[in-house]
């Protein structure tokens, strides 16, 4: 994969980090750090520059992030419906309350998610699709994708600049950042759903308590 890659970067240029951002939003797999930081480093050797190579990834990453975000507008009510009350459903236990908090949640924290999200590798793309799906606005979404995705990847891009030949280095960085984070992210999830249980069991014993008090009357 890591040939192919700068074999097109060397090849098309601004272009070429535009595609390959594109698909990397929409194939979390394809490392970006690999495509930014080589970006950056040639821009100490060929015609291309720091601000060319920052717009055009910035551009195929918003592309990505639309193409995800439409996916998500895709999951209607109607259809997330239809999933609770399939046998899939039924097995997985899925519960229209359930949806309906992570939507409430969402608009709330949306907005910061969308910001944030665009600093962790994975999320980066992934955060388009609760985007869409619960319908957060388009004037919303685009300025904080745009925000957080030019950060990113001016970060990279300048990065791999700096190293020079030694680009690879900051990729090696990058990936044990990625790592890191995402390993803080299943705790963080681990414990999400453990509250979340531990939340359904007391409300359940609770209705069964109040249900047992009735019967005694």
């Amino acid at each position: 994969m890591d040939p192919y890659i700068l074999d097109v970067i060397n090849r098309f240029g601004y272009f070429g980090v535009f595609f390959l951002i594109a698909v990397e939003n929409i194939f979390p797999p394809i490392p970006s750090e690999i495509i930014l930081t080589f970006s950056g480093f040639l821009t100490t050797v060929s015609a291309m520059h720091i601000p060319g190579v920052v717009i055009a990834s910035t551009l195929g990453s918003v592309l990505g992030a639309i193409i995800l975000y439409a996916v998500g507008r895709v999951v209607t009510p109607e259809r997330l419906d239809k999933l609770i009350r399939s046998r899939t459903g039924r097995v997985l236990r899925l519960k229209k309350a359930d949806f309906s908090r992570a939507n409430a949640w969402f608009g709330r924290h949306g907005g910061k998610a969308v910001f944030f999200g665009r600093f962790i590798p994975v999320v980066r793309s992934l955060i388009s699709i609760p985007a869409g799906a619960s319908r957060m606005p388009l004037r919303a979404f685009l300025p904080l994708t745009v925000l957080g995705t030019a950060i990113w990847n001016t970060v990279l891009v300048f990065l791999g600049s700096v190293a020079g030949e030694a680009w690879e280095s900051i990729g090696d960085y990058v990936s044990l950042y990625s790592a890191v984070a995402i390993c803080i992210l299943v705790v963080i999830l681990v414990w999400l759903i453990a509250r979340a249980i531990r939340r359904r069991r007391a409300g359940a014993e609770e209705n069964g308590g109040a249900g047992a008090e009735t019967d005694g009357k």
